[in-house]
């Protein structure tokens, strides 16, 4: 029995609300991150993300009042992300309700904080969120939302993560975020044969027939999206019954 694929929608939050943009520039406000993660749970996501996008750029910690209140009102998991830099942070939104933790900036700049977390919690606890463009025939990896560059290759740094003890790679495709012409699907394939922890793709999903290359052609064990769901150009219930009926195991409600 294969394993059922993943939907899960991904909420940004600035400032407490839920933004999107296109290349990981021009955000357009997207609604309450509460109320819309309470929706998406509705409609049948498997999991949710919430990613304080701008945590690592400013400085900040994730809020979390937000966590708490997310936990108090979904019952599907979620993880958090942004502004994670120290084991005491993962203990904090954990504590708030938190089901996993995304790090990012952080690891890159301190991969043993993946250990540090595996270590303490489990490696189902840590989600190890890469953010890459390929630039110059190579997938690089990139710091604080996108800004900085890395030397640090895709496959390399996935690699490592691994081995590190995360539980899944979430790989967003800078060049293909916000874009919707499609996710990075040789990029995941590749991923996908490389590795033995699960891959959730991001960055590219404009219509239902994008989600299923993922899963067939990128290899994907999750799909996440998030401005076709939060302007509704895409209803999560719609979503799988086109991917039941093309014969993608998924949960339905």
């Amino acid at each position: 029995m294969a394993l059922a694929k993943r939907i899960i929608p991904c909420l940004d939050v600035k400032n407490g609300e839920t933004v999107k943009g296109t290349n990981f520039v021009n955000l357009r406000s997207a609604g309450d991150p509460v109320e819309l993660g309470k929706l998406y749970s509705e409609q049948g996501a498997d999991e949710l993300v919430f990613l304080d996008i701008t945590a690592s750029h400013e400085g900040r910690k994730t809020f979390t009042d937000m966590v708490t209140r997310v936990a108090y009102e979904i019952n599907i998991p979620f993880t958090v992300g942004g502004g994670i830099n120290q084991i005491d942070d993962v203990t904090r939104l954990l504590n708030a309700g938190a089901d996993k933790v995304s790090v990012n900036s952080a690891a890159l700049r301190n991969p043993k904080l993946i250990d540090e977390i595996t270590n303490r919690y489990g490696s189902q606890v840590c989600v190890c969120a890469i953010d890459a463009r390929y630039d110059d025939d190579e997938w690089y990896c990139y710091l604080n939302g996108g800004r900085i560059r890395t030397e640090k290759t895709l496959m390399e740094w996935a690699k490592e993560a691994q081995d590190r003890g995360a539980g899944e790679i979430l790989f967003t495709s800078m060049n293909h975020d916000g874009v919707k012409t499609g996710y990075a699907n040789e990029a995941l394939s590749e991923l996908s044969d490389a590795l033995e922890i699960p891959i959730i793709a991001s960055g590219g999903a404009g219509d239902i027939e994008h989600f299923y290359d993922a899963f067939t052609i990128g290899k994907a064990d999750a799909a996440l999206a998030a401005s076709v769901f939060h302007f509704n150009e895409i209803a999560i219930p719609d979503l799988k019954q086109y991917l039941h009926t093309k014969g993608i195991p998924v949960r339905l409600s």
